[in-house]
């Protein structure tokens, strides 16, 4: 069953799964894909190339799978990828990839809200929230459960760490290791996102043995190379330990920076 207005425009190449709205004045180019459950409301437009998971909702105006805004696509074949029950909100674009990626991907259960725009090659992985107006650049990453506030603007080739929280209107040019919360102007480490931690069942042990960590890389007056030498040495392995070692190694922009206030 398919609930498709007479007053949508659904190209016939496109592929509409079960239980889909469309509702009037949607436009759904070809090479689109819009899984079970979903729902296209009034003056979305869904581009060549979108692939819709199952059970999103795609508020009016929202825009996905646009070319990308980068000067060096070429008309490549790109997809843009949004997964299971995610939402994009009103206003909100998410462009297709470029040769780099091939892809876009938004993943799920994520909540984009309004006007915020996921550029090309962008991998957004499940449960994040982009706050209104939250504006990335291309091949920006951002892991689970992450929380992007209103207005935040993160420059190219930025990666944002599992469960960080960064302040709305906040700019972002480095890093944001998991775990922490940023802000202030310049952007620097705040803390520890405690709240958001509990809330995703994280142990007060567990919390406590995070918080270690970012003491050493934040608060002790070693640097980053200093910190992170003494956490291998002397803290205990732990998944969340390895993780973020692995994180801040692998940083080609370099974390951002810490607030002795704090």
């Amino acid at each position: 069953m398919k609930l498709i207005s007479s007053l949508a425009f659904v190209h016939p190449e496109a592929t509409i799964g079960n239980n889909v709205i469309i509702d009037p004045f949607a436009y759904v180019d070809r090479n689109v894909e819009i899984g079970d459950g979903t729902r296209i409301m009034t003056h979305a437009t869904i581009l060549y190339g979108a692939r819709i998971g199952k059970n999103c909702t795609i508020f009016p105006h929202a825009t996905i799978s646009a070319i990308p805004q980068d000067l060096k696509f070429k008309g490549e074949e790109t997809v843009a990828i949004i997964g299971d029950r995610t939402v994009i909100r009103e206003c909100a674009t998410v462009n297709r990839g470029t040769a780099s990626k091939g892809f876009t991907i938004v993943g799920e259960d994520c909540l984009i809200m309004a006007y915020s725009h996921v550029a090309h090659d962008c991998v957004i992985k499940n449960h994040v929230i982009l706050g209104n107006a939250a504006q990335l650049a291309g091949e920006v990453e951002i892991e689970d459960y992450a929380n992007v506030s209103g207005g935040t603007l993160i420059h190219q080739f930025t990666r944002i760490g599992a469960h960080a929280m960064i302040q709305g209107g906040s700019k972002i040019p480095k890093d944001i290791p998991p775990y922490v919360m940023v802000g202030r102007e310049p952007i620097s480490y705040v803390g520890l996102n405690v709240v958001g931690l509990r809330r995703r069942g994280f142990t007060s042990e567990r919390i406590n043995s995070i918080q270690e960590i970012y003491r050493y890389l934040y608060q002790s007056g070693y640097n980053t190379t200093q910190a992170m030498e003494r956490i291998e040495n002397e803290l205990p392995v732990s998944v969340d330990r390895d993780y973020i070692l692995n994180f801040v190694r692998n940083s080609s922009r370099g974390i951002v920076r810490g607030n002795m206030e704090v």
